[in-house]
């Protein structure tokens, strides 16, 4: 039989575990942009190399999300308090045990699985020499084959953009 003080510590970590799992999902959602309309402000005034092309192939793929340690780190720490008020002595330390572990491994799968986005897999063939190129960006511009395109390269940021 559950006394009322546990019952109490259990209601207590319940909330600390759904206000974990609220600002987990809150703060994965504020993930950056890998739209290729968007840039960062250390792109700005950043010169890139420009070529044009024609795409040849455009496959729908699915961009993982990222995985903030210390986000992983924070569900860790709060899924550990909320363990550590589950039974007594060498219970409350398994409890703790169990808990962090549940907690990090809970807020690394909500970091992949909520910050997970729809991408492009866009292939062209430059016109210049005929290289061809493949650049996995945000499904937020629409692409089709034959289309013209430019392709900016440098810094680390590839994209391809209309024409």
């Amino acid at each position: 039989m559950i006394h009322r003080k546990e019952m109490n510590m259990l209601k207590s970590a319940l909330r600390t575990l759904v206000a974990a799992a609220l600002v987990t999902g809150t703060l994965a959602g504020c993930a950056t942009s890998d739209s290729a309309a968007v840039y960062s402000k250390g792109q700005m005034r950043q010169a890139q190399n420009v070529e044009f092309g024609t795409v040849v192939s455009v496959q729908n793929v699915l961009m993982e999300g990222n995985n903030n340690e210390l986000l992983t780190l924070g569900g860790a720490a709060l899924g550990g308090i909320a363990g550590s008020t589950i039974g007594q002595g060498r219970g409350a330390a398994a409890g703790t045990i169990v808990g962090a572990l549940a907690g990090g491994f809970g807020t690394q799968a909500a970091q992949r699985n909520l910050g997970t986005k729809n991408a492009l897999e866009i292939t062209v063939k430059l016109d210049r020499s005929g290289r061809m190129l493949s650049i996995v960006q945000e499904a937020d511009i629409p692409f089709a084959v034959g289309q013209r395109v430019k392709v900016l390269t440098g810094g680390g940021n590839d994209r391809v953009a209309p024409l």
